[in-house]
């Protein structure tokens, strides 16, 4: 079984699309715990449905709040094998990072490495491609490191955005190639079909 914890922020559509591809009940990718930096996280709701864990989490010492190094313990005692930033908005810390290294994804709703970087996430990346009149845009996987939508990119999918009116249309778009592009990936990850060579990442057939 390969275990994976999803951080999210929101509503959690891509934690459902991952709960969807993999039935919990199925002894394939099992989502372990989700975790939030809000005590009232939406997402929460589709965990507890499933009967999953939930932690809310802070950098600093919060009632009702882990703190990371508390969090780090958890994942542990899980076995976790794969991190996966699904919406969630705040920066890893580096003690995280480096405990799980190369071992956190995240989705990013732009193709990357246009588009990114800090506070360039939901609504301010598609307002961003709007006003440029981007053409094309779509999702990003990318392994997270200490800098914000840095790590290397392990997977990209574009949808053509020529023809749309608003930067919600582009979010419309680009979050149906979301929950597709998304458990693909982890899907590749459970089977250890993800590799890194001559300074690029290959997903294997």
């Amino acid at each position: 079984m390969y275990k994976i914890a999803v951080f999210v922020s929101g509503r959690g559509s891509n934690l459902k699309s991952i709960l969807d591809s993999f039935p919990q009940d199925e002894n394939e990718v099992k989502v372990v715990c989700v975790v939030s930096d809000k005590i009232d996280c939406p997402a929460f709701e589709t965990a507890h449905q499933n009967n999953i864990k939930t932690y809310s989490i802070s950098n600093v010492n919060k009632e009702y709040y882990l703190v990371y190094s508390e969090l780090i313990s958890i994942l542990d005692n899980l076995k976790v094998d794969l991190i996966v930033l699904a919406g969630y908005l705040k920066k890893i810390p580096d003690e995280l990072i480096e405990q799980y290294e190369k071992r956190i994804i995240n989705i990013h709703p732009a193709l990357l490495p246009s588009f990114g970087g800090k506070g360039m996430y939901g609504s301010n990346v598609h307002k961003a491609v709007f006003e440029k009149s981007v053409q094309v845009s779509g999702a990003t996987i990318h392994f997270v490191d200490k800098i914000y939508d840095n790590g290397k990119i392990i997977a990209q999918q574009s949808v053509n955005i020529g023809n749309v009116n608003t930067p919600k249309d582009i979010a419309e778009r680009v979050l149906k190639i979301e929950h597709q592009l998304l458990p693909f990936v982890i899907k590749k990850f459970s089977m250890n079909k993800v590799v890194e060579r001559n300074n690029r990442v290959y997903l294997l057939n």
